[in-house]
Formats: C-alpha cells, structure tokens, sequence
C-alpha cells in the first residue's frame, strides 16, 4: 500500500516489556518530529499507562498498545486495557472475530498478527502467500491494518516484506527487531505504513541518548523520503 514516507513507532519497550521510566524517557522525548509512540500491555501498572498515554495525547501524539498474547482471554484483557487507556491503535493479539468486533464497536484501529505468531520473545512462521491471504481476509472484515512481524520470520524476510506490502490494501506495520539502517530502508523501499523500533533505542543501535536516536531516525526518513 503506497504511503509515502514511513512512520516510525516508538515503543519504550525492551526485552518485550515496558520499561519502567517510559514517562522519564518520554518527557525527554516529546518535543521529537516522531508522532507515533506505544509501549507494551506489560511492565507498568494500569493508572501509569493510562496517565502515560494521556500525556502522550496531550503532547499531540498518536498512542499504541501492542499485546502479545495468544488466547482469546489474553488477547481480549488487552483490547479492553487500550480503551481504558484512551489509546489509538491496537497493534498485536492474535486475529480473533470477538477481538474484531469489539475494536470495531469502540472505534478503535486495530492491528492484528498476521501468520502463526508462537513463543516470547515472538517467531512468525507461514509462507508468504498465506499470510497475504490472511492479511486480506482480516482487512474484508474490518480492520486497520496489520502488524507484521517480518524480523521475526524463519523465511525471507525481504520477500516477505515487500510481497505483503504490496498485495495488501491496508497499512503494513514492520514490528520488532529494527535494528539498522539497512532495515529501514527494506521497510521503506517496499512503502510500507510505519515499523516500531523500541529495543534497538534501548540497545544503542544508532548511537547517542534515546532522544537523539529517535531524531536520527526521524531526519533519515526526512533525508530518504
């Protein structure tokens, strides 16, 4: 799907938990061209999340709540905590129709796994052709968008990137595991709507203070785009 320049999704998450400073990190962060930022269901008690993302809405930001979970009983506590929280996007818990109708009752994007997403940290597994499939059948039934952990996958990453990216009408996010240039630009080259970076900040990936990483990212994309 053509987008244009890529968005970056911030998420003050490490090792697939929220940090426990996001607010600190945040504050130091907030005056950042970066427009989208997100953390985790997990790390954080539910009033700090819910005063987080306020802040971050405050700030003019776009919010998001990604959940990990793989029962519908997991997956559905999650969808319910991104309302509570007031977030915009639901990026994560596996496809479920009860999932679906209840973002969709409550106004709430949703971006759903797409293939068989198994273990913590997350593997996706599927062949391409499948999860395009999928992607597209989620899409007939309403959602935003869906969220791909190609970085994640035992096959091809670029080709699957690129093949989903461009046989799916609908945003494509790119989460987890964006650790390079080299992997921004596969993302953006294949025009994809946004991809997440959150452990890589945390990690130093791209060298300087988390709010300096963040700007390199952001004037890279301003630079390429």
């Amino acid at each position: 799907m053509a987008n244009g320049r890529p968005k970056l999704v911030v998420m003050l998450t490490h090792n697939d938990r929220t940090v426990e400073n996001a607010h600190e990190i945040f504050e130091q962060c907030k005056h950042s061209k970066a427009e989208f930022w997100g953390f985790k269901d997990t790390g954080l008690p539910v009033n700090q999340m819910k005063n987080l993302f306020s802040y971050m809405k405050e700030c003019g930001k776009q919010t998001v709540l990604e959940v990990v979970a793989y029962t519908e009983e997991e997956c559905m506590k999650g969808a319910k905590m991104a309302v509570e929280c007031g977030c915009d996007i639901l990026m994560g818990t596996l496809f479920l129709d009860s999932i679906n109708n209840f973002c969709l009752e409550k106004k709430l994007k949703y971006m759903p796994f797409v293939g068989k997403v198994t273990n913590q940290p997350s593997i996706l597994e599927g062949t391409v052709e499948e999860m395009i499939e999928e992607a597209n059948e989620y899409i007939k039934r309403g959602v935003y968008g869906v969220d791909l952990l190609a970085y994640r996958y035992q096959g091809d990453k670029t080709r699957l990137i690129e093949k989903l990216v461009a046989e799916v009408e609908a945003p494509v996010c790119v989460a987890g595991s964006i650790d390079s240039f080299q992997r921004i630009d596969t993302v953006k080259t294949a025009d994809s709507w946004g991809f997440t970076i959150g452990g890589a900040f945390f990690e130093n990936k791209f060298e300087g203070a988390f709010t300096d990483q963040v700007d390199t990212v952001c004037h890279y994309l301003d630079k390429t785009c």
